[in-house]
C-alpha cells in the first residue's frame, strides 16, 4: 500500500514537471513575440539575432528545468516559468529602449546611447547558472539554518560598506553601490536574501519568548518590554541606512520584512501595530531632517512643481512628472510595443522607470497582467510556506515572498506616485546584474523550499508500528473496517480486567493470611498443644 502511494506521488511529481516544461515554452514564446512586435514597430524589420536570442533563452530555461527535474522533482511547477517569463520580458523591454535611446542620443555623446540589453543578457547567464548550482548543491533548505549568524554578520558588513564609498552625480545623492577596480555592485540586493535567512533562524529560536503577552492597552495586548529590544535594534539599523546611505527603499524593505516575519512567528497583531508606528515615526523624522529624503518627499507631494519658475530647490528631477505623463498616455490598452515614447524619461531603461514603458505601450491591461505575474509568484511562495512542516522553512518562505512583494510595491508605488521614489530596481525587469542575481537566488530558494513542501504532501508517511494485529473474520477473511480496532479494545479491556481481578484476589488472600497469623498468635497455648 505504501509503495502504491509512493508511486502515485512520483507520477504526480512527473506531471508537475511536464506542466513546468510546457509553461517554460509558453514563456519563451511570449517574450520572443514581444521582441518581434517591438522591432517591427521601431524599425520595420525582424530583430537581428532573433534566433540566437531565442535559443539562448530557451537553452537557459531548459537547463534550469533539467536541474529542477533532477534535484527538486517535487517543486512547485509555476515558480521557474514565472521567473523565466519576467526575465525574458525585461530583456525585451531593454532591447526596445536601447533602439530608442541610440537614435535619440546619437549626437549627444552621453552614456545613454550605449545599449543595456547585451550586458543584462550576460547577467542572465550568470544568474541562472548560480541558481542551478544552488538547486543542485544544496540538499535541503535547513542547510542555511547552521549559518544564520555568519550570514547576518556578512549582511551587516555589506549593508554598511556603501557609506564609505564616494557617490557619483548620476546616483542623485544615494549611496547604494560598492565600486572596486572599475566594477560596481549593489550589496543591498544580496543583503535582502541573507537577512531574511537570519530572521527565519532567529525568530524560530525566539518565537516563544516574543509571543509572551504583556499589558493590555486599548483592547490590544502589547509585548513585554524586554522583548521589544530586537525590534528596536532592527529599527535603529533601518534608520541608520536611511540617514547615512539615503536609501529609502532598502530601509523600508528591511524593516517591513522583519515585522511581517515577526507576526508570522508569534501571531500577535500588537507587533504589526508597533512596527507600523515605529516605521511611520522614523520616516517622518528622517524625511524632515535629511535633505535627500526630504527632496524625495517633496517631489512626491508636488511632482509638477519642477516646471514652475520658482520651486522648492529640493525638487531636482522631472522624472516623477514624466512618469505620470507616460502612464497617462497608455490609457487602457497602450500605444503598442515600440509605438510610445518612454525614452523621454532619462535613463528609464537603467532604473525603476522601466515600469512606465509597460504602462505607456501596454496600457492598464499590460500593467495589470505584469502585476498579476508578480502576485502569482508571491502567492506560490506563501503557498509553499503553508505546505512546509518545519518552522524555519515556513518563516524563510514567508520572508522571501514578503521581500519580493514589498520591493514591487515600493518601486511601482514610487513610479505611479503612490509613495515617494526609492530608487530600487524592479525585480527581474530593470537593468542591473546585482538585482537580477539576487532575484534568481530568490527563485532557487523558493524552488528548494517548495520541493520540501511537495515531498511532504506527495510522499506517504512511514507506517506506525502496530503491535496488535487486526482480527481475521470467519473463514480467514479480513475483518471489516474498524473491527480490528474494536477487537483490540476488547482484548485490552479483558487484560486490564484480569489484572484488576488478580490484584483484588491476591490482596484478599494476603489479608486473610495476615488475619490468621494474628489469630494464632493471640490464642492461649495449652500444654498438650504445646507438647503436640
Amino acid at each position: 500500500m505504501q509503495g502504491t502511494a509512493r508511486g502515485e506521488g512520483r507520477r504526480l511529481a512527473a506531471r508537475h514537471r511536464n506542466i513546468e516544461l510546457g509553461l517554460l515554452a509558453l514563456a519563451v514564446a511570449v517574450c520572443l513575440a514581444g521582441h518581434i512586435d517591438a522591432d517591427l514597430a521601431l524599425t520595420g524589420k525582424m530583430p537581428p539575432g532573433l534566433l540566437v536570442h531565442g535559443l539562448a533563452l530557451g537553452g537557459l530555461a531548459g537547463a534550469a528545468h533539467l536541474a529542477v527535474r533532477r534535484f527538486a522533482p517535487y517543486a512547485d511547477p509555476l515558480i521557474l516559468p514565472l521567473g523565466v517569463f519576467l526575465t525574458g520580458f525585461g530583456l525585451m523591454l531593454l532591447d526596445r529602449l536601447d533602439i530608442s535611446y541610440a537614435a535619440a542620443h546619437a549626437k549627444k555623446g552621453d552614456y545613454q546611447k550605449l545599449p543595456a540589453a547585451p550586458s543584462q543578457l550576460m547577467w542572465v547567464f550568470v544568474s541562472v547558472a548560480v541558481a542551478i548550482a544552488l538547486i543542485a548543491l544544496i540538499k535541503h533548505h535547513r542547510f542555511f539554518q547552521r549559518y544564520v549568524y555568519l550570514l547576518m554578520t556578512g549582511a551587516l558588513i555589506l549593508l554598511a560598506a556603501p557609506a564609505f564609498f564616494p557617490g557619483r552625480p548620476e546616483d542623485f545623492g544615494a549611496k547604494r553601490w560598492i565600486r572596486l577596480f572599475g566594477l560596481s555592485f549593489e550589496p543591498d540586493e544580496f543583503v535582502k536574501v541573507a537577512i531574511t535567512i537570519f530572521f527565519a533562524g532567529y525568530l524560530m529560536a525566539s518565537r516563544d519568548a516574543l509571543a509572551l503577552a504583556g499589558r493590555k492597552i486599548w483592547g490590544m495586548t502589547l509585548p513585554r518590554g524586554r522583548h521589544v529590544g530586537p525590534v528596536l535594534a532592527i529599527w535603529v539599523v533601518s534608520l541608520l541606512v536611511l540617514v547615512f546611505e539615503r536609501d529609502l527603499g532598502t530601509s523600508l524593505i528591511f524593516f517591513g520584512v522583519f515585522v511581517v516575519m515577526l507576526y508570522a512567528a508569534t501571531e500577535r497583531t500588537s507587533w504589526v501595530v508597533l512596527g507600523l508606528l515605529m516605521a511611520v515615526g522614523g520616516a517622518a523624522v528622517v524625511g524632515t531632517v535629511e535633505p535627500h529624503v526630504h527632496g524625495r518627499v517633496e517631489a512626491w507631494l508636488h511632482p509638477l512643481d519642477i516646471y514652475k519658475e520658482h520651486h522648492d530647490p529640493a525638487i531636482i528631477s522631472d522624472q516623477p512628472a514624466e512618469a505620470l505623463f507616460s502612464l497617462g498616455t497608455g490609457h487602457l490598452t497602450g500605444t503598442g510595443l515600440g509605438s510610445g515614447r518612454p525614452w523621454l524619461i532619462g535613463f528609464a531603461g537603467r532604473s525603476d522607470f522601466v515600469f512606465t514603458t509597460i504602462g505607456e505601450e501596454l496600457g492598464l491591461a499590460g500593467v495589470t497582467a505584469v502585476l498579476l505575474v508578480y502576485l502569482l509568484l508571491v502567492q506560490r511562495g506563501l503557498r509553499t510556506a503553508v505546505g512546509l512542516t518545519d518552522p524555519f522553512g515556513k518563516l524563510l518562505a514567508t520572508g522571501l515572498s514578503t521581500a519580493l512583494a514589498l520591493q514591487v510595491f515600493v518601486v511601482v508605488g514610487g513610479v505611479s506616485g503612490l509613495v515617494p521614489l526609492t530608487g530600487k530596481a524592479l525585480p527581474f525587469l530593470a537593468a542591473g546584474g546585482s538585482s537580477l542575481l539576487a532575484n534568481w537566488l530568490f527563485v532557487a530558494l523558493l524552488i528548494k523550499l517548495s520541493d520540501s513542501a511537495g515531498r511532504t504532501a506527495l510522499e506517504p508517511a512511514p507506517p506506525s508500528p502496530d503491535p496488535l494485529p487486526a482480527q481475521a473474520g470467519p473463514a480467514g477473511r479480513a475483518a471489516a473496517p474498524g473491527s480490528g480496532s474494536r477487537a483490540r479494545s476488547r482484548l485490552l479491556v479483558r487484560v486490564l480486567g484480569s489484572a484488576s481481578s488478580s490484584i483484588t484476589v491476591s490482596g484478599t488472600t494476603a489479608a486473610g493470611s495476615r488475619s490468621a497469623r494474628c489469630a494464632r498468635s493471640s490464642a492461649p497455648v495449652t500444654p498438650g498443644a504445646a507438647t503436640a
